[in-house]
C-alpha cells in the first residue's frame, strides 16, 4: 500500500497529520532533499510540499517530474500562497493534454 507524505515548517505541515498523512518537518533545503529521495525510494506515491521548501528543492523536485512515482504536489504554508503549486498543475496538464485548458492561453 503506498503512503502519503507532508513535507514543510512544521506550522504548515502538522494539521495534516489528522489526516493521516505522514508530517516530516523541514527549514533546512539539503536535510529536506535527502528525505525526499529517501520517501521517494521508499514506498510513498505522493509527496506534498510547501511552496517555499519547493522553492528551494527546484533541481530534486524536477527530477520525480517526469516519474511515475511520487507524485510531488506544492501547496501554500502558514506564509501565504506564492502561486507556484497552481503554476505547476498548469504544467503538468498542459504537459498531459498538450494544451492549456486551465487558463485558457
Amino acid at each position: 500500500m503506498y503512503k502519503i507524505a507532508v513535507m514543510g515548517d512544521r506550522d504548515s505541515i502538522y494539521g495534516f497529520a489528522a489526516l493521516g498523512l505522514e508530517p516530516f518537518p523541514f527549514t533546512d533545503p539539503a536535510e529536506a532533499g535527502k528525505k525526499m529521495r529517501q520517501l521517494a525510494e521508499s514506498g510513498y506515491a505522493v509527496i506534498y510540499i510547501t511552496e517555499a521548501l519547493a522553492a528551494q528543492l527546484g533541481a530534486e523536485i524536477e527530477r520525480y517530474r517526469e516519474a511515475d512515482l511520487p507524485a510531488i504536489i506544492l501547496i501554500p504554508g502558514v506564509s501565504g500562497n506564492t502561486g507556484q503549486g497552481i503554476l505547476a498543475v498548469k504544467k503538468s496538464v498542459e504537459q498531459a493534454v498538450g494544451s492549456d485548458i486551465i487558463f485558457n492561453n
